[in-house]
């Protein structure tokens, strides 16, 4: 399927192009900011298109092969296993290898190859404090910024969506999977209208860059397994849930009345959960892998506590 779409000048075209582009975003940092950029490498779009998201979700599946553990720290990742792995050529292969290269999921090896290089629950622990600093700047732009009424009535919307799956949580009385699902994506929806709203696109353009680990997708929640054991620990659920959405309306408030300080500040403190949930995991248990973060924070039947 590859090899029929890729003639062997085009596949040529791409490999270089892909080396170049790694020194075009060296040098240029702009580069991947600009809307519209599609270099003519005479391949229809089309094609192109399709390529780049065979490759895209070529790479999102060895990256997910890592994070749960099924490749060891240090194992060489062979191109040949994984092509049979992957019913793919060779090409597609090593343009996902070298994404999570740049992603710093894959190191090169001594000669030919690639060695997993698995991120530690310490890794996250760094990559959530950065995401938090981004977001917390991104709240006192556009608290500064102006023209925010259509981003504003998103993050209304949010918290409105927000504070009815958590009624209606409480009212069942247990977990419910539809709800917390939309929480989740009222969630995501209040974070985005942020980073899309502060006025600098590399804020937005930093966060996806660790977006592909465990709880650093913008909006992520956290799910605690344990609210599920006694109604005391789904009442404390409950109301972190509260806290949560209650720390979101005052940002809200703060960039309504453009107070930079206070939006910045409590961002902070709305970031700083995710921390904190993690440190309470890794107290539970010693033993916390990064593929236990992973299903802390997937909307099965479990509750969002951050």
């Amino acid at each position: 399927m590859f090899l029929a779409l890729r003639t062997a000048k085009q596949t040529t075209l791409i490999a270089n192009f892909s080396k170049f582009g790694i020194l075009l975003q060296a040098k240029n940092l702009f580069l991947p900011l600009r809307q519209g950029l599609d270099l003519d490498l005479g391949i229809p779009i089309g094609v192109k298109h399709l390529m780049d998201s065979i490759d895209s979700e070529l790479a999102a599946s060895i990256r997910q092969d890592i994070l749960l553990g099924i490749y060891s720290e240090g194992e060489r990742l062979s191109e040949a296993r994984l092509c049979e792995t992957h019913s793919v050529s060779r090409t597609p292969v090593r343009l996902a290898l070298r994404l999570l290269e740049r992603e710093g999921l894959v190191r090169r090896g001594t000669g030919r190859g690639y060695l997993v290089q698995s991120p530690t629950i310490e890794d996250i622990l760094q990559a959530v404090k950065v995401r938090g600093h981004l977001e917390s700047l991104a709240a006192r732009l556009m608290a500064q910024g102006s023209n925010n009424a259509s981003y504003l009535r998103e993050m209304k919307q949010a918290i409105e969506t927000l504070d009815s799956s958590i009624d209606d949580l409480q009212k069942l009385g247990q977990l419910d999977a539809i709800f917390t699902q939309r929480a989740q994506t009222a969630n995501k929806q209040f974070h985005s209208a942020i980073l899309a709203a502060c006025g600098n696109a590399y804020v937005g353009y930093t966060c996806q860059q660790i977006s592909h680990l465990p709880m650093l997708s913008v909006g992520a929640m956290v799910f605690d397994r344990s609210v599920s054991d006694t109604p005391e620990h789904f009442e404390r659920g409950m109301f972190r849930l509260r806290l949560g959405n209650a720390q979101h309306q005052v940002i809200l408030e703060a960039i309504e009345k453009g107070d930079p300080v206070r939006a910045e500040g409590m961002m902070r403190e709305h970031s700083n959960t995710m921390i904190e949930y993690i440190q309470t995991f890794e107290k539970r248990d010693d033993s916390l892998t990064v593929a236990d973060l992973i299903a802390y924070s997937t909307a099965d039947p479990m509750f969002p506590a951050g």
